[in-house]
């Protein structure tokens, strides 16, 4: 099986506080998005990885990744004004047929692992659209104006993540037709779910955390101490 991945990394990650978009990061000696893509990169079943930038940043965006040997690189693209206008742009530059997989994951999520990604391949390939997620381990309630209205039945909730996978036709027609619209998702999924395409869970990991406060570093950090521990340093190095 083979894909292309959309990574988003526009942002300016003003939740991490650090003056400047977080993908430059230092985790431990590499920049934050170097380990993103260092996983697709090792990927055999990735061909191509097209990153969605600022615009005053794709030039040192394409530094960095010649700087760390990063060879899948097809495309670094300007942004939109929010994440979906930027995983659009990244879309029109996929250049897939119809039933060609694509994957787009958060640039500020380096820790999702080979295995997850295959499962999610295939699952979009037989069923055009797959997500990674988590059941909830805790009770989930629904509020209204500070006041509990419902506790909600935790076996039917999942937190989801990326990567998002589709069949392209799926996800492309999707977008396009948000756009017509003028509808705003929260994430990729919700915009194929109204075209009335199911879209199939597969159940991630917890290391799978996307960085988005100064405490994620630390969390972070901890994560690669494990990985290196259990000699799996390669799934996010170069």
């Amino acid at each position: 099986m083979k894909y292309t991945v959309v990574i988003p990394a526009a942002g300016q990650g003003k939740r991490m506080k650090a003056g400047h978009n977080k993908q430059f990061l230092m985790l431990e000696d590499r920049p934050l998005i170097v380990h993103t893509v260092s996983v697709f990169e090792q990927d055999p079943w990735c061909e191509r990885i097209i990153v969605v930038a600022n615009d005053d940043e794709t030039g040192p965006m394409n530094t960095l990744f010649k700087k760390w040997n990063v060879s899948k690189i097809e495309h670094i693209v300007t942004g939109g004004q929010e994440r979906q206008d930027s995983v659009f742009e990244g879309l029109k530059k996929a250049d897939g047929s119809d039933d060609a997989i694509v994957l787009v994951h958060d640039g500020a999520r380096p820790f999702v692992t080979e295995d997850h990604i295959h499962e999610l391949v295939l699952k979009a390939s037989e069923q055009g659209a797959a997500v990674i997620g988590l059941r909830m381990k805790d009770t989930v309630k629904k509020v209204a104006d500070g006041v509990v209205t419902e506790t909600i039945e935790r076996s039917s909730v999942w937190s989801v993540q990326t990567p998002q996978a589709f069949q392209f036709s799926v996800v492309y027609d999707a977008y396009q037709k948000a756009e017509e619209d003028q509808f705003r998702g929260t994430d990729d999924t919700s915009l194929v779910e109204r075209m009335n395409v199911p879209v199939h869970i597969v159940e991630g990991g917890y290391d799978n955390i996307k960085l988005t406060t100064p405490e994620d570093m630390v969390v972070a950090k901890a994560i690669l101490k494990k990985r290196r521990g259990k000699g799996s340093e390669n799934r996010t190095w170069v």
